[in-house]
This record gives C-alpha cells, sequence and structure tokens, in this order.
C-alpha cells in the first residue's frame, strides 16, 4: 500500500470541478436563454391576469376557494422565476436583476427579494452544514437530535412529532417567509429598503382591498387562509426534497472543496417534464447548485454530463423519484423524533423518582 501526498490529491480535487465546468461550458449549456425567459414570464404573467379577471368576475361566491389553490400555484411559480432572476440566469446586470427581482419578490408575491437573496446565498454557500446553512437550522423541523433538544414547549412537541406534522408544519412556510420579510424591512436589513417597504405594503394593500370589494368577510378570511397554506405547502416540498434527508454536516466539520460540497448534500428527482416543471427546473438540484446561473431549460441536459462525470471521478451522485425523497425525508425526520423522545425518557424517570 502507498501512501497518497495529500497535497496532491487536494489539488487534483480542486481541478475536478475546473474540468467538469469546462465540459458543460462547451456544450453550451451556460449560455443565457431570453427567449425562454420571456415566453416564461409572459405565460405566468397571463395565467395570473386571467385568475383575477376569473376572480373578480365570480364575485361573492364560496366558489372561490376553487381558486385559491390556482393563485397558489401561480404565485409560486413567479416566485421559483424570482429565484432565477436572483441567480443571474436572466439579466447579466446587477441593476436589472435587482429591479427585477425587487418587482417580482416584493410587488408580486410579497415576499423581501433582498432577505431572500441573502438567506439563499448562504444556502448556496454551505448546503446542509449546521450553523451556517439556515435551511439546515429551520424553525420548522429539527434535523438533528441535538437540533431537537434545544426545543422547548411546542416547538419540542412538533420537534418530537415532525414526520406526522411534516405536511401541515409546510402550510406554514409562506406565513414564516411573511414574518421574515417584516423583520428584514423593519429592521432595513436589505439593500434597498425604502422600495422593498413601499412594494411590499403595495401588494398587500391591493391584495386587501380586492379581497374587501369582491368577497364577504368571511370569504375574504377562508380564500386567504387557504391560498396562504397551499403556496406554504407548493414551496416547501419544492425546496424539500433538494437537501432534506441528506447528510448534514457540523459547524466545525473540515470543508470540502467545491464540487464535493455541493454533490454530497443535495438529491435530483428523478421525473419526467412535467414534475420538473412544476417544481421550476429545481429537481436538478445538484446541477443547480454547481452551477447556480444557469437557465433551468438547460439543467437537464447538464444532469447528463455531471451524473456521467460522478460516475468517472467516483463521486456519489444522488438520484430518487418524488415518492421516494419524501420517504427519506419522512423516514429522516421520524427519526430524530424517536431519538428526542429517547433522550428525555431518562429525564423523566430522573423526575419520577
Amino acid at each position: 500500500m502507498t501512501v497518497q501526498d495529500t497535497s496532491t490529491a487536494g489539488t487534483a480535487r480542486h481541478g475536478d470541478f475546473t474540468e467538469l465546468h469546462r465540459r458543460v461550458s462547451a456544450a453550451g449549456l451556460l449560455r443565457r436563454r431570453p427567449l425562454y425567459y420571456a415566453c416564461r414570464s409572459a405565460a405566468l404573467f397571463a395565467a395570473l391576469a386571467a385568475l383575477l379577471t376569473w376572480f373578480t368576475v365570480l364575485g361573492a361566491s364560496w366558489w372561490q376557494l376553487a381558486l385559491a389553490p390556482l393563485f397558489a400555484l401561480v404565485l409560486g411559480q413567479l416566485a421559483l422565476l424570482g429565484h432565477d432572476v436572483a441567480h443571474r440566469a436572466v439579466f447579466t446586470g446587477r441593476r436589472a436583476t435587482d429591479l427585477a427581482g425587487i418587482l417580482l419578490g416584493n410587488l408580486v408575491v410579497g415576499m423581501s427579494y433582498g432577505w431572500w437573496v441573502d438567506d439563499h446565498n448562504r444556502h448556496h454557500a454551505h448546503p446542509n452544514r449546521e450553523g451556517h446553512d439556515p435551511a439546515a437550522d429551520s424553525i420548522l423541523f429539527a434535523r438533528t437530535t441535538e437540533q431537537a433538544l434545544r426545543t422547548r414547549g411546542l416547538r419540542r412537541f412538533a420537534a418530537r412529532h415532525q414526520a406526522a406534522l411534516f405536511f401541515p408544519l409546510l402550510s406554514l412556510q409562506a406565513l414564516g417567509l411573511l414574518v421574515a420579510t417584516c423583520l428584514a424591512l423593519t429592521r432595513g436589513t436589505v439593500r434597498h429598503p425604502t422600495l422593498e417597504r413601499v412594494l411590499v405594503a403595495l401588494h398587500y394593500a391591493l391584495a386587501t382591498a380586492l379581497l374587501a370589494v369582491v368577497l364577504s368577510p368571511l370569504q375574504a378570511l377562508a380564500f386567504t387562509v387557504l391560498c396562504t397554506a397551499v403556496l406554504g405547502v407548493y414551496l416547501g416540498c419544492v425546496f424539500a426534497p433538494n437537501h432534506k434527508g441528506m447528510p448534514l454536516t457540523g459547524p466545525e466539520a473540515e470543508r470540502e472543496d467545491f464540487l464535493r460540497r455541493q454533490v454530497l448534500p443535495s438529491r435530483n428527482l428523478r421525473a419526467g417534464r412535467f414534475v420538473h416543471g412544476v417544481f421550476g427546473g429545481l429537481g436538478h438540484q445538484i446541477e443547480h447548485h454547481l452551477f447556480p446561473g444557469m437557465p433551468v431549460v438547460a439543467l437537464r441536459p447538464a444532469s447528463r454530463i455531471v451524473r456521467a462525470y460522478c460516475a468517472e471521478i467516483g463521486l456519489p451522485y444522488r438520484e430518487a423519484n418524488l415518492a421516494d425523497s419524501f420517504r427519506e425525508i419522512l423516514r429522516d425526520l421520524r427519526a430524530v423524533g424517536r431519538s428526542l423522545a429517547a433522550a428525555q425518557a431518562p429525564a423523566k424517570s430522573r423526575g419520577a423518582r
């Protein structure tokens, strides 16, 4: 057996992504697709306009509750479009990117673009790393026994039963985004606080006025609750399969090279074009993390190159169908819940004495 020169191995590892980037770039997959994004944007805004027209014509009817999930899906798709804008997959310049992102996020969706960009950039820099990735330290779900043990009261109960409560808790996701938006804009921690505050306030003022004019108070409340819950479940189901149930590293873990840091904690969805369309392309999570500025329409062909390259260098490349990915997530959450219950049992027995 020979002892490998670690410095040489480290250099080779860091060169792995350079070679992959060269292959993907040579295939023309990093170029922007303005026509694709123009058509996608036009289709989504046409769908939103049609729903608003239908909502107005239908009037004060309980049948409006049938429209609430449709509004949630279109708003979710617009949020995913804003995700691409934020990653500069649409515009090259920062000014155009920020303006389009703020209009989409704050005015159309009602979520702070500046807060989300900061939060999401930290996720991309340290995926599934405790203390660094905000998604790994979620307030809704405990990913480790240590996280679960730090909870108290209602959160402790939720952590213990989080597998059973997974989808109900996801319904709070949109509400959580609203709370984060309010906190960020109140503190002024975004780059354009005045513009963001004005546009978010305008979004909710227009939405409130429309609901008040068209629906009765009880109908407006029911519509808002249903739309918010469906939007939360939709966004949660889009993002959960990407990393939940995948390896989580501690805050002091040794930092891997870029290629392994992005591939190892990520999971791709093995699905058809329709499912990937519903997921806004983010079912190709590995490729998105490796090339965040890549247009989503290029992620599918890129996955063939990345999968083959990972096999070539012996790097695990995780794929699962939609059902299996959620089974893995629930299994992981259930294991944490059981470990929390086991950790609490000795404390209870000592208290009983």
